[in-house]
């Protein structure tokens, strides 16, 4: 399975899970009476556009390179995940808004049952961000990545209400907005895990230098390449799911040009076969004195 396969069907997953999970809380807080469930309805609807675009992320920034693009569509991907965090800081700030009215507000106390639900649907986010996070490890994409995440703030919103809604259930009458002030604590949460995701898309966009251990590796790699007596300059740039080096490899100062143009082919070739993430890959050939 390629990796462009394997975060495509990741996104499928958590398309359907967030749709099913959606459904489940809102009326489950609706019929409960806990604003906990209900701002966490809101935020499973909004990881289902989100989840939307990664999958279009994913699968334009997988287009291959074009006259326009000649390094492919790579940058797609942090993109995606820029809009991705946008969803989650919206979610953020409507939970908070209507958590505060409901704490000025009185209301009833939240029914028991409604804690059953909650604990099911934490153990299901807490598995479903751990499949989706190992899928983005191998697929090798940070809006995956994003989306993993999503699932996790989700667990994590899921186990405020149920503190919230078992203590407004212990402790009684005045307690009632108990659950509330817990989906406010999750906005304030999510927003904390928002910058997490946004940051290393950032990077990526930025051309940030965070890929020391690719380094070490293609470094590895290329000295195991008759010819090459050394390395010196590798830079890595990510788009998308891929990962595009320049690299300064030295040879022989005596060879010829030709000798020298088979050598750095070779070292391609290499690299390309043991890292199949590396995409377009540059070698400068430099005199070993």
């Amino acid at each position: 399975m390629t990796n462009e396969q394997t975060a495509i069907k990741a996104t499928y997953f958590s398309i359907i899970g967030n749709t099913v999970l959606a459904i489940i809380k809102g009326l489950a807080g609706y019929f409960g009476n806990s604003y906990a469930l209900v701002a966490d309805a809101i935020e499973s609807t909004s990881d289902i556009f989100a989840s939307f675009l990664v999958l279009f992320g994913i699968k334009y920034s997988n287009k291959p390179a074009d006259e326009d693009h000649p390094y492919g569509h790579g940058r797609a991907e942090p993109l995606v995940t820029f809009l991705v965090v946008g969803f989650l800081i919206t979610s953020a700030i409507i939970i908070a808004y209507e958590s505060i009215q409901n704490i000025r507000t009185p209301h009833k106390l939240p029914h028991a049952w409604t804690l059953a639900i909650l604990g099911a649907i934490i153990v299901w986010k807490e598995m479903s961000y751990r499949l989706v996070l190992k899928r983005s490890i191998e697929a090798n994409s940070s809006s995956l990545k994003a989306d993993a995440w999503h699932h996790r703030s989700d667990a994590i919103t899921s186990v405020a209400a149920f503190i919230g809604i078992s203590i407004a259930l212990v402790l009684g009458k005045g307690y009632e907005a108990a659950d509330d002030w817990a989906a406010l604590f999750a906005a304030g949460f999510i927003l904390y895990n928002s910058y997490g995701i946004f940051r290393p898309a950032l990077g990526e966009i930025m051309d940030e230098n965070l890929y020391d251990d690719l380094i070490t590796e293609i470094r590895k790699v290329s000295l195991e390449v008759e010819g090459i007596t050394g390395t010196e300059k590798c830079l890595i740039r990510k788009s998308g799911m891929i990962y595009h080096v320049d690299l300064h490899a030295n040879v022989d100062a005596d060879i010829t040009v030709r000798q020298g143009h088979v050598i750095a082919h070779r070292l391609k070739d290499t690299l390309k076969k043991r890292i199949p993430e590396l995409g377009n890959i540059l070698i400068h050939i430099e005199p070993d004195e």
